[in-house]
């Protein structure tokens, strides 16, 4: 069952929050590489990362023991900055393209509409889409006594994205990977993140950088607090019907068995394409037949008539076959619907906005499901 409803008492204390945050002229930066801010000299990380490659004491640090005292305060400060946090996910895919940070920010669109509070960290470093997905682009971090405060997207929602730090919204973020560990460091550390019931970590494609650090710093902090479930909750894994997804899909699977983090299950997307024939176009050697198409349909079948097509032909036994390999569930498949893509343009929640709308309605209730199956396996209270 989803919680009651967010007192109005809360509400009005967040607002008041939030109004007393002090917006920074200049958004907050990593330390550069030359300040040092981007080794990861000292932590568990040096002499290993991608970024050490080419630096010249990379064989001694890889052969010396990291500092203690280091490893130590950035448990304690990722254990005290997440120990408000009810659940961790990770949303994965090996694959680029297939959706991930559609299904990311969907999931908490509807978690949130639940009632639940959701945060959502955006560790897509050079590519961060999801502010467009929540509808913040121009957004920028506040800053308060008690650390960065995440962009609020409504009352129970939030997020933190590398696109709120830049100069300029096409600017391009090009850093090699101890800079991009010392940021997700800091979101982790240095963000005041708040009470919530879930954090989605929509993360890039591939078992990079990113996906190393985040499950080492979760699971960092975890160790400090004496976490049982190793700081990361479980994975959401998405991917496409076709094999060329899905051979990636696969690395992305192993990767989660190799460092331990369990695998809620795997996200169908982009089954199906569906939607109202209403919205299409009919052509024939070249010429515009819609209308009379559109009648001839009207006088067979009447109205609400929808076009349905399987963009990409699944391989083998698809994506179920694949989740029977790997013991993993099928949590669902989600339609490509023009009236989602609408909704990721504009930032909003697509089961709200779509509820009632005959060509979404496979799709809007296949999230749901998807969403009714995750608070079952992660109950937060």
């Amino acid at each position: 069952m989803p919680p009651p409803p967010i007192p109005s008492a809360a509400i009005e204390a967040a607002k008041k929050k939030r109004a007393s945050l002090t917006p920074v002229t200049a958004p907050p930066q990593p330390p550069t590489e030359e300040e040092g801010g981007g080794c990861v000299h000292g932590t568990e990380m040096q002499g290993k990362a991608e970024g050490c490659e080419g630096c010249p004491s990379k064989n001694q640090c890889a052969s010396s023991a990291p500092n203690p005292q280091l490893i130590q305060k950035t448990r304690l400060d990722i254990s005290t900055s997440t120990s408000s946090i009810t659940r961790k996910l990770l949303i994965l895919s090996g694959k680029g393209g297939v959706g991930k940070s559609t299904i990311c920010s969907q999931l908490a669109f509807t978690l949130s509409s639940r009632g639940y509070s959701v945060g959502v960290m955006d560790v897509d470093i050079c590519g961060p889409s999801a502010p467009r997905m929540f509808g913040c682009v121009g957004r920028t971090i506040h800053h308060s006594s008690s650390g960065w405060s995440p962009v609020y997207v409504n009352e129970n929602l939030s997020l933190i994205s590398t696109a709120f730090m830049l100069s300029e919204a096409d600017a391009a973020v090009v850093w090699r990977g101890p800079r991009k560990n010392g940021l997700i460091k800091q979101f982790l550390t240095e963000v005041d993140w708040g009470e919530l019931d879930f954090l989605l970590v929509d993360t890039p494609p591939g078992t990079s950088d990113e996906h190393i650090s985040t499950v080492q710093y979760l699971r960092s902090g975890a160790i400090e607090d004496g976490g049982s479930n190793g700081g990361i909750d479980g994975a959401v894994v998405v991917t496409t019907p076709e094999e060329v997804s899905m051979s990636d899909v696969r690395k992305e699977l192993n990767f989660c068995k190799k460092v331990k983090v369990p695998v809620l299950g795997v996200v169908e997307n982009m089954a199906t394409f569906k939607t109202s024939t209403e919205k299409c176009k009919f052509t024939k050697e070249g010429k515009d037949i819609t209308e009379d198409v559109r009648k001839l349909l009207s006088e067979k079948f009447g109205e609400d008539v929808l076009l349905e097509s399987d963009i990409f032909a699944p391989s083998g036994e698809g994506v179920q076959g694949m989740c029977d390999q790997f013991k993993v569930d099928h949590l669902g498949k989600v339609n490509l619907d023009p009236n989602l893509l609408k909704c990721c343009e504009e930032g909003k929640g697509y089961t709200e906005s779509c509820k009632g709308k005959k060509e979404s309605e496979e799709g809007v209730n296949a999230l749901n499901k998807i969403v009714d199956e995750l608070v079952r396996k992660l109950p937060v209270g």
